[in-house]
């Protein structure tokens, strides 16, 4: 099927690229309206094999596959049934970008053109214990305003339209956050100003992209 080997390379190049290490992360997609398919715990995202792949509805019943689906599959579960929009999610732990998490720091100045117009800004989500409740409440009223996140001491998550735009999104968050690392480092993170992001954000509308993302204000931190 299309859709499982979509999710095998988005896992090889997660892997390949150091965005996971070991079994690390979770790929999931829509199958349909009922059901998702998702990655199972314990298997490295780099090696998997269609067979790997688990199928769960969406009330976290396992209806296929014979591993153990992600521990965090009820985020993504919960983050389907926000956003009825988003078909694919892709969680890693990419160094960059897990590191302003660590550091408790946002990726919230409007820097890039193309960040803006992909991303937005990417908010920080609180801590939470991996595999609870608490690991993905503080996310859910952060969905309609952002596809992509920092989650607090763990690493990132982003959301698609599908397997790839889940996946590119994680690629464009992470070369980001190499970016303002490598500026901070050089002494001055130079922000655009507000009628500039606006222009992009407009742009964003006429690409078809969601509405803006965010608050529209530049700071420099």
């Amino acid at each position: 099927m299309s859709l499982k080997k979509d999710i095998l390379e988005v896992g090889r190049r997660t892997y390949i690229r150091g965005y996971v290490a070991s079994n690390d992360g979770n790929i999931s997609a829509r199958l349909d309206r009922k059901h998702i398919f998702i990655t199972p715990t314990g298997v490295s995202k780099g090696f998997m094999k269609p067979g790997d792949l688990i199928t769960v509805d969406m009330n976290g019943k396992v209806v296929g596959g014979k591993k153990k689906p992600s521990s965090e599959i009820f985020m993504h579960l919960h983050i389907y049934k926000e956003r009825p929009d988003v078909n694919s999610i892709c969680h890693a732990h990419p160094p960059y970008a897990t590191g302003f998490a660590v550091a408790g720091i946002p990726l919230d100045q409007y820097v890039l053109p193309e960040v803006i117009i992909t991303l937005g800004t990417i908010p920080l989500v609180s801590y939470g214990t991996t595999g609870t409740e608490e690991f993905y409440k503080p996310l859910l009223p952060l969905l309609q305003e952002y596809d992509a996140f920092l989650l607090a001491n763990h690493g990132a998550l982003t959301v698609g339209s599908d397997v790839f735009s889940a996946y590119y999104k994680m690629e464009i968050l992470e070369h980001y956050a190499h970016i303002i690392f490598i500026a901070r480092n050089l002494g001055k993170v130079t922000t655009l100003k507000d009628e500039q992001v606006q222009k992009l954000i407009a742009l964003r509308e006429r690409y078809g992209i969601r509405k803006p993302i965010g608050s529209i204000t530049s700071r420099q931190r």
